[in-house]
């Protein structure tokens, strides 16, 4: 299993991890945060980290991979800052599991707290879990979240 351990002053962690995994696998790409999609549903969103299936992006022509690609990430990774309410987090946690995505981590870095969500299931809440797992989505990628923990302490 491969198990990735980051530096909690690295920003862009969530979407190192991915993409380390990612290259491993190549069986799909990670993005940051600066890359944007156009749900089904119209709506734009630029979650903290992202994958989308190989094929799935493949599919796309090179005009519309160079815009706000219009897809939905098959997992994404939201994580609660000031700027964000965790209402607002959840709404769009169910709104990407109704466009498309296969799973999706919300975290709650000052709190400890990890949602889960996963499609045609409840989300699941973890409190201070030293990791978590993707699987069955990005099978053998865990993320180490006790730096990030300890971090916020």
């Amino acid at each position: 299993m491969a198990r990735v351990i980051y530096s909690p002053d690295q920003l862009n962690f969530k979407k190192i991890t991915v993409h380390v995994w990612a290259k491993r696998h190549k069986t799909g790409l990670a993005f940051p945060s600066s890359a944007g999609f156009t749900l089904p549903n119209g709506a734009t969103r630029a979650p903290d980290a992202a994958w989308l299936r190989r094929e799935k992006w493949e599919s796309l022509s090179r005009r519309e991979r160079d815009k706000l690609a219009p897809v939905c990430p098959d997992f994404v990774i939201e994580v609660k800052s000031k700027r964000n309410t965790m209402a607002e987090l959840h709404e769009k946690m169910r709104e990407y599991l109704k466009n498309g995505s296969q799973m999706g981590w919300l975290i709650q870095p000052g709190r400890g707290h990890v949602y889960i969500y996963r499609q045609g299931r409840q989300p699941e809440h973890l409190k201070h879990p030293q990791s978590v797992s993707g699987d069955p989505v990005l099978p053998g990628f865990t993320l180490d979240l006790t730096e990030i923990w300890q971090s916020h302490d």
